[in-house]
């Protein structure tokens, strides 16, 4: 285990985390921003956090407005020119591992970066519950668009495109403020949720609801909460271990491990 600049209780939580890893026999994964923060992504809540310079367009205003979907394709490319670098972290890499031991049937995430599946995680096995902010989608047809012809038009005209196959309102495969959870998604954390005997809450507030109701599911369903995070949560009061630290350095032991 680690050791080091590792306080002795963080130690004994990482030893108990490993033990209830061990025994479970389902472990459900729900991920938030924080374990991305270590690959260069910045969160949504720091003080000078560059979202808060780009912060998203509401979906409605998106819709409505065509200065709102230049502008907001604008703050797209400006954030994703910030974190263009990002590589996968440690803790995706961890939850890598899990999910190839086979104990962890999928990962259910908040984050839009897609770090995970570049982690080696498949795609199917990656619930993204507000999407994915590597490609854009037509809202009419729905036919993926990748984001670097949508830049080249963009760049040059000062107008995103509108979808080539029926000329729909092109958008970054997100859901936005205002937009309606992805039902699918929603499903398949659910049945993860009440399936799981182990589930871990890592990196995340837990303060974005319907998504934060998640941990609390699971405990009433009868299943162990974990919730790993830098900063307190308002679910700490109802969970089993909560390990205070630093992503990478916590989840680093399951690198690699099969059990």
């Amino acid at each position: 285990m680690p050791s080091g600049s590792f306080g002795a209780r963080l130690m004994e939580q990482i030893d108990e985390l490993a033990s209830l890893v061990e025994r479970a026999r389902v472990i459900a994964g729900f991920t938030g921003a924080g374990i991305s923060t270590e690959s260069g992504v910045p969160d949504f809540r720091s003080p000078d956090s560059p979202w808060r310079r780009h912060q998203p367009i509401p979906f409605e205003a998106f819709l409505s407005s065509p200065e709102a979907r230049r502008e907001a394709w604008r703050r797209k490319f400006a954030m994703d020119d910030i974190y263009r670098d990002a590589r996968p972290s440690r803790g995706h890499l961890a939850i890598a591992s899990l999910i190839n031991s086979g104990k962890m049937p999928a990962i259910i995430t908040q984050n839009i970066d897609g770090l995970q599946q570049e982690a080696g995680v498949p795609a199917a096995k990656v619930i993204e519950l507000h999407g994915n902010g590597t490609y854009a989608a037509c809202l009419s047809c729905r036919a993926r668009q990748e984001l670097a012809w949508i830049r080249e038009v963009f760049e040059v005209t000062g107008d995103p495109p509108a979808c080539p196959v029926c000329g729909g309102i092109l958008k970054s495969a997100t859901i936005s403020f205002g937009q309606a959870m992805p039902e699918e998604a929603m499903r398949r954390a659910q049945e993860l949720t009440l399936a799981c005997d182990l589930f871990l809450a890592i990196g995340t507030s837990l303060v974005v609801y319907p998504a934060a109701a998640f941990p609390l599911i699971a405990k009433q369903n009868g299943g162990t909460l974990v919730i790993i995070n830098r900063e307190p949560t308002d679910l700490d009061a109802f969970a089993d271990l909560v390990v205070r630290g630093e992503i990478g350095p916590v989840l680093a032991p399951f690198i690699g491990r099969r059990d």
